[in-house]
């Protein structure tokens, strides 16, 4: 028993990142399937050249929400002994179910918004400090990947840093917010060729 609820907790939390609100919401919205246009990319920054705001606004908060979920559910009500263990592995698990959905043939999106829902689950300070770079990154470069990638990279290092001086750390937790770093980066791959090359689309720019 002791073994299957982790078990539980893990799968819940991935089937629970599955879930792709940008295709769900397009869909309930009458919207093309973001999958089809643009980026091709299932993310709230696709959905928005739909051309709805209120859908790219929902599916971001939907996105986040699912991260946030199971890591807040896991601290808040898990064992004891071992919930921040239990709550790492479920918020990467979440994480790896938006990147990775199996009710949407394991093509997802870049993981981002549910990264950033993972963070706010772990810790509040946490998630303030890596949306704080973000926004400078973004402010400076008005590049929207950029500024994603460096954040996610800051957060294991800023939960490193502030560890026993604005909260208390710990290992499984670090290790789960460097591994989704690695992988959100990963995501980005194509981005970065484009950053290098100069081609990379900044906020605010029309492409010509």
């Amino acid at each position: 028993m002791d073994v299957l609820i982790p078990v539980a907790v893990v799968v819940a939390s991935y089937l629970l990142g599955s879930l792709s609100f940008a295709v769900i919401v397009s869909r309930v919205m009458g919207l093309n399937d973001p999958r089809s246009y643009g980026s091709k990319n299932p993310g709230a920054t696709n959905v928005l050249r739909s051309g709805s705001k209120k859908a790219a606004i929902l599916t971001l908060l939907l996105d986040a929400f699912k991260g946030w979920l199971p890591v807040a559910l896991v601290l808040a009500y898990g064992p004891e002994n071992g919930a921040a263990q239990l709550a790492a592995l479920a918020g990467l698990a979440a994480f790896l179910g938006h990147l990775y959905p199996v009710f949407f043939g394991f093509a997802g999106g870049k993981g981002v918004a549910t990264a950033v829902g993972v963070v706010v689950g772990v810790n509040g300070s946490l998630a303030l400090a890596v949306l704080l770079s973000f926004a400078i990154v973004l402010f400076f470069s008005r590049y929207v990947s950029l500024a994603s990638m460096v954040a996610a990279v800051f957060a294991p290092a800023f939960y490193l840093f502030g560890d026993g001086v604005v909260w208390q750390a710990s290992a499984p937790e670090v290790l789960s917010l460097a591994v989704m770093a690695l992988l959100l980066v990963w995501r980005h791959r194509e981005n970065i060729q484009r950053l290098l090359a100069g081609t990379e689309s900044q906020l605010g720019k029309k492409k010509t």
